[in-house]
């Protein structure tokens, strides 16, 4: 989870909204196409400020640390994982839209603690199942990335910049038309008192080759509450704004629990606010750290 986490929908990118649903939908209204392009001069205006600072080493993850993931919730953890880890994040999930029915899996992101707040993580193929129709079955594309945590930042927020593409592997029913598909990603956390944790995402989905939607703006936002020493629970907004195209949007909610500092399980429920969302999604994920792998020939 988010510093204190899944890739559970989107075709080879970490996000609980179907790509293929957003393109062809046009928008009744204008205000869409607005809060698209506000959210993208956004990022690229915190990009160019965050750039002026440097990644302390000393505040970046280590083997010590207990597991922090990118899952079960669409926002990704603001941490990195430690230099000289490999990290598996897993799940399956089952999904409704419009009548049909969709199992995927097994939705792995791997980590690799490559530098001292640097992570290499790439998304593997994830396979989908349609056992009702309508829907499609077929493989997500494969989408590595680079990600830099630049933390702390004023205010004690936690936060890393990602930059990956999606690689034209997939079936197109399920990822989209081909070639590549780069985005930007913004995931921050802020820990408060007694427990409590917020979080979000803001990302920018470039899709040059499609015909309808050549951008998507994704931006979430994350209520978290530990309950236990190895246990916490969350509430999460997604929205997915495409370009030309009326939004998606998501209530997301779910837990983890730590079997040990480097053993996670997870389950998430999400319910669409809107007919473009899909009507619901049930998963559930474990995720694992190995430590140690190549630390020696990093230094």
């Amino acid at each position: 989870m988010a510093a204190t986490g899944s890739q559970p929908y989107r075709c080879g990118i970490k996000s609980l909204l179907d790509r293929s649903c957003l393109c062809g939908v046009r928008s009744p209204i204008g205000p869409v196409s607005v809060i698209r392009r506000t959210l993208a001069k956004s990022l690229l205006s915190a990009l160019a400020s965050l750039a002026a600072f440097d990644a302390q080493a000393d505040t970046c993850p280590v083997a010590k640390d207990e597991i922090v993931t990118d899952r079960p919730d669409v926002t990704n953890s603001s941490l990195v994982v430690p230099v000289g880890s490999f990290q598996s994040e897993n799940g399956v999930n089952v999904s409704a839209r419009d009548g049909g029915q969709t199992v995927d899996g097994t939705n792995s992101r791997w980590r690799f603690g490559i530098a001292p707040c640097l992570e290499f993580l790439v998304d593997l193929p994830t396979y989908f199942q349609n056992i009702r129709s309508p829907g499609s079955s077929g493989f997500s594309d494969v989408a590595p990335a680079i990600k830099w945590q630049v933390s702390p930042i004023p205010g004690k927020v936690d936060l890393s910049l990602t930059f990956g593409v999606a690689l034209p592997t997939g079936a197109a029913e399920i990822a989209g038309r081909g070639g590549v598909q780069p985005y930007l990603q913004m995931p921050w956390s802020w820990e408060l008192h007694d427990g409590w944790g917020l979080s979000g995402m803001l990302t920018e989905f470039f899709r040059p080759s499609d015909l309808t939607a050549k951008g998507i703006t994704e931006t979430t936002f994350v209520i978290e509450k530990k309950i236990t020493e190895r246990a916490s629970l969350f509430v999460e907004y997604v929205g997915d704004y495409p370009a030309n195209a009326g939004p998606s949007q998501l209530l997301n909610s779910g837990g983890v629990y730590r079997l040990s500092p480097i053993q996670q399980v997870d389950f998430h429920v999400a319910f669409g606010l809107n007919h473009n969302a899909p009507s619901y999604i049930f998963g559930v994920g474990y995720s694992f750290r190995i430590d140690g792998l190549f630390a020696d020939r990093l230094r």
